[in-house]
């Protein structure tokens, strides 16, 4: 179609900052790119589906998200030019439950080729879903959102080395355009939650989100910091004019 805009019209009043349901003062979000409300969507942002946006993307239509309770309320704008009015700044965090955490050691891995493949095989045939994923030079670490055939997955990966499963994992993930080249982000990210261990960091596979895994148990602590940081602290109004965040002298 040849729209000038797509409505969606649902039950909020757009792309809340965070899941309300863990932060009371979550807030709409005036305006999101097109990447970075995929990468919600994704995450568990519910009033947007991953693959509703690609139309949109294809053809360059905005699209907003508006309430039918609130129809006064402007919503939130997803468009190609939206995140050029708040650069390198977070724009919100999502998170995703029930995930479980599958690490996998072998010496055999260091300096060898065709590991890997053979470690994505066993998940292939298994018809399971990784999500996030990080290596070192002797092992892999990596999520799964499906469990269900972990049993028969462990069996076959035990061929290839040592395995330890971490259940009841929770997946956070900062999302904003210009993060991996924003400096100070990571490192106020990580000393807010300072005391709350994390067990695998994904950043720089995309410049638009920082993700890790912590203890399920530990979610809604994290999250509730982590919002109380990035919107309502002073230092985060500069970061939004473009200033570098001056949290911390700490560089992760």
């Amino acid at each position: 179609l040849d729209a000038r805009e797509i409505q969606i019209w649902t039950d909020v009043n757009g792309v809340l900052t965070a899941d309300p349901r863990l932060v009371k003062g979550a807030h709409t979000v005036e305006r999101l790119s097109y990447a970075e409300a995929a990468e919600l969507a994704y995450f568990g942002a519910k009033v947007l589906h991953p693959k509703t946006i690609q139309p949109a993307i294809d053809q360059c239509i905005p699209v907003r998200i508006c309430n039918s309770r609130a129809p006064e309320e402007t919503g939130t704008l997803v468009g190609d030019g939206a995140a050029a009015a708040a650069p390198h700044t977070v724009k919100a965090i999502a998170h995703k439950t029930d995930v479980t955490v599958v690490q996998i050691t072998a010496a055999r891995m260091l300096g060898a080729y065709g590991f890997l493949r053979a470690l994505f095989e066993v998940f292939d045939r298994h018809r399971t879903v990784v999500d996030v994923v990080t290596t070192s030079e002797v092992s892999v670490s990596l999520t799964l959102d499906d469990a269900s055939a972990l049993a028969a997955i462990l069996s076959d990966l035990r061929d290839l080395g040592t395995v330890l499963v971490e259940p009841r994992r929770a997946t956070i993930c900062v999302v904003g355009e210009g993060l991996r080249d924003t400096p100070g982000i990571a490192a106020h990210v990580f000393n807010t939650i300072s005391d709350i261990n994390v067990s695998l960091i994904s950043l720089g596979a995309s410049s638009i989100n920082l993700t890790f895994v912590i203890d399920e148990a530990r979610l809604c602590e994290a999250v509730s910091r982590l919002h109380e940081a990035f919107f309502d602290e002073p230092a985060l109004h500069e970061q939004a004019s473009g200033a570098v965040l001056a949290a911390s002298d700490t560089s992760l």
